[in-house]
């Protein structure tokens, strides 16, 4: 299983937009075979950074999901809102529960 935490700092005046954008994406990201979960947390101590949590049958997976036409598109629509390049790190998992 692959696991990916990815860090997104959103402009403040722009966070409402960067969720409803998030709603869309994940509407897609949910009919994808390999994704196993996929959510977008926030931190009291840091509200304007979306914390990505997702999870991937393997790294073909994660290949597909990045590649999708969706994923594409909700990268581009994020030049809106990102206050900043997403911080990106891809984990092999090793136990779960």
């Amino acid at each position: 299983m692959i696991a990916v935490i990815a860090k997104l700092p959103v402009k403040p005046e722009k966070k409402e937009k960067a969720l409803e954008t998030i709603q869309t994406l994940m509407r897609h990201v949910a009919e994808e075979e390999g994704t196993v979960s996929y959510t977008v947390n926030i931190n009291d101590q840091d509200p304007d950074t979306l914390v990505f949590i997702e999870h991937y049958r393997d790294m073909e997976a994660l290949t597909a999901h990045s590649e999708s036409p969706h994923f594409k598109e909700f990268m581009k629509q994020s030049a809106e809102f990102a206050a900043a390049r997403p911080e990106i790190t891809v984990y092999n998992q090793v136990a779960s529960i």
